[in-house]
């Protein structure tokens, strides 16, 4: 039995989660504009059937796929939307599954710090290796969620609503971690339009 944690469709990646998504996939690297679709299912091992299905009935492009003992995921993408839609809907019929079967995301943590300090900043520039930097006075908006695969809808969310810096998204494991910078009022709006996002997931 293959069951559906996370299903999550974008219909347009933002520029910096583009980057950001090829700085860590081991594929084929997404760019701007591509619509891209995040399944997690358990138990982990079962992606690989759930890729193959979508990669040889679609066209999509495989980005990234992390097999743990628990929890699969696989990010598949492609420049045409219904090519995604239709890579979703065979998988979802192969499991026997619908979208709405996917596990309810909750949120285990929410929070804007404000005007950061100089030495927070080196710290976390310094854990941060795949995304952009977050500098000292900037606001930074932090956000945790369970399944994981969550946070990659609403960084995108996010990048859509404001003018923030992508610095961090960790979509993979029991929880997902998202951090953002920029100017209070430009964290304010992205940070609202994340928290919607993973309350109001997407559906393709």
């Amino acid at each position: 039995m293959i069951h559906l944690r996370t299903y999550v469709y974008i219909d347009s990646l933002q520029p910096q989660l583009a980057a950001y998504m090829a700085s860590v996939s081991q594929g084929f690297l997404p760019v701007p504009g591509d619509a891209a679709l995040w399944i997690e299912v358990s138990p982990g091992m079962a992606v690989h059937r759930l890729t193959d299905i979508a990669l040889k009935a679609t066209r999509v492009h495989l980005s990234q796929q992390v097999v743990e003992r628990e929890f699969g995921t696989m990010v598949v993408h492609h420049r045409d939307q219904s090519d995604v839609r239709e890579a979703g809907r065979v998988v979802l019929q192969r499991m026997g599954a619908q979208q709405s079967d996917r596990k309810t995301c909750r949120v285990t943590w929410n929070e804007i710090i404000r005007g950061m300090m100089p030495d927070h900043t080196v710290l976390i520039n310094r854990q941060n290796r795949r995304g952009s930097m977050i500098l000292p006075e900037q606001s930074m908006f932090i956000l945790e969620t369970e399944p994981a695969g969550y946070v990659i809808y609403a960084a995108n969310q996010a990048e859509k609503a404001a003018n923030i810096t992508l610095i961090d998204v960790r979509a993979v494991g029991a929880y997902g971690r998202l951090t953002i910078a920029g100017r209070e009022a430009d964290v304010d709006e992205a940070a609202a339009a994340a928290v919607h996002a993973v309350e109001n997931p997407s559906w393709s």
